[in-house]
């Protein structure tokens, strides 16, 4: 008997990874249809840190609930997003549905990592220099951490053209990352390869910047971006020094034009109108074909932004960035695509050229079939540019170099 236990203690032993790995757990990934655009859902299963990762909006590690999970069968709730799925496997994946909010919609999930293609993405070996960098923003003393890009062949004796990125509104790290997208990392590459260093740095309080966020507003990520520029300067090295800001980063970058503080500035997707005519647009271009709710109006709009008690939210409505766009007198290049939705480049790139000085040395480009991200896409909608593997319009960029290149050097 004592040797019959012995032989199944071991038996079960040597059976039980096995009968674990049957168990449905790890990383599940799919991609569900919402009627008004398609969202990848990621599920990390594990019984002691269940998490949903929705990594086309941002959000990562989502608490979850692990309620079941067998061999076949899965079932997950969400209760800070209202939300559960369910489960069987059938082969190598798992059908089941996901509910929100009394909706219930299919999703298929497949096991493993969600893995897109970024055939820009730079990856090493690198001929050219980074150098990670500290500037502090002497208003609150937040440190602003990133990346000095020195362009192939840097030679200190013949200075080239140096440009601050700063990215669009919330919180980004120094490649603007979103949906596996890098674009300043991406960008900072091409221009590193034709002669032009630039320095990209985490928002405040996001990777390893410093500094409170939680009630900042545009004026407040307008310093931070000057005391880039001012670090810049100290270097001594460099040609002439600008700013080249994505969406709000745009806004900053007249901003900061209107100051006198940089040399140059590029703008993509930058707004031209007051902030709630550009939520506006937005909300108008997002309707279904056929709403059945009247269209908002830009009372409304307001009454909506300003309930949310976000100061962020507060400034920009308000905001109208005619009066700076009218001290800006550096050369500006002001790139917007078509089918942007986010900030629709006709309206906005208008609004700028009738407010810029005629003495301005100005150039305004709107490129046809991209997106507010200068991705050719179909729709314009934010709820393509996870699945386009594009990161920026290759003509963007060349636009951008040669631009800078016949920059006349200090």
């Amino acid at each position: 008997m004592g040797n019959f236990r012995n032989i199944l203690t071991t038996l079960l032993l040597c059976l039980s990874p096995a009968l674990h790995a049957q168990v449905i757990n790890g990383t599940w990934h799919g991609l569900l249809d919402t009627g008004m655009g398609k969202l990848n859902i990621v599920f990390n299963v594990d019984p002691n840190n269940c998490t949903l990762d929705s990594p086309d909006q941002g959000a990562r590690g989502i608490k979850a609930t692990l309620n079941h999970a067998s061999a076949d069968s899965l079932s997950i709730s969400v209760p800070m997003l209202g939300a559960s799925y369910c489960g069987k496997r059938k082969g190598n994946r798992l059908e089941g549905t996901f509910r929100q909010n009394g909706h219930a919609l299919p999703l298929a999930l497949e096991e493993g990592q969600l893995k897109r293609n970024r055939p820009q993405t730079p990856r090493p070996p690198l001929p050219y220099t980074t150098e990670e960098t500290r500037f502090i923003n002497p208003e609150d003393s937040a440190v602003l951490a990133g990346t000095l890009t020195y362009p192939t062949n840097f030679d200190a004796m013949r200075p080239c053209p140096v440009v601050l990125m700063v990215t669009g509104s919330g919180l980004q790290n120094r490649d603007e990352e979103m949906m596996d997208h890098r674009p300043f990392a991406v960008l900072a590459d091409y221009l590193a390869r034709h002669g032009i260093a630039t320095l990209r740095y985490d928002d405040r309080s996001t990777g390893q910047s410093t500094g409170d966020a939680s009630m900042a507003a545009t004026p407040v990520f307008m310093q931070d971006a000057a005391a880039g520029l001012q670090f810049l300067r100290s270097k001594g090295c460099f040609g002439p020094i600008g700013v080249l800001g994505h969406s709000e980063g745009g806004t900053i970058a007249l901003m900061l034009a209107a100051h006198k503080q940089p040399d140059f500035i590029i703008t993509l997707g930058a707004p031209g109108l007051r902030g709630d005519s550009i939520l506006l647009l937005q909300q108008l271009s997002l309707l279904p074909p056929n709403a059945q709710q009247p269209a908002p109006d830009i009372q409304q709009v307001r009454l909506s932004a300003k309930a949310q008690g976000n100061a962020w939210l507060n400034y920009f409505v308000d905001y109208d960035p005619a009066a700076d766009i009218s001290e800006v007198e550096c050369p500006a290049l002001l790139l917007a695509g078509s089918k942007d939705i986010q900030v629709h480049a006709a309206p906005n790139l208008a609004a700028i050229r009738r407010n810029m000085p005629k003495d301005t040395p100005l150039t305004i480009k709107e490129y046809d079939g991209l997106n507010h991200l200068m991705q050719h896409c179909t729709t314009g909608r934010p709820d393509e540019y996870a699945n386009i593997e594009e990161t920026m319009a290759e003509e963007v960029m060349a636009d951008i170099a040669e631009w800078l290149n016949k920059m006349p050097l200090k």
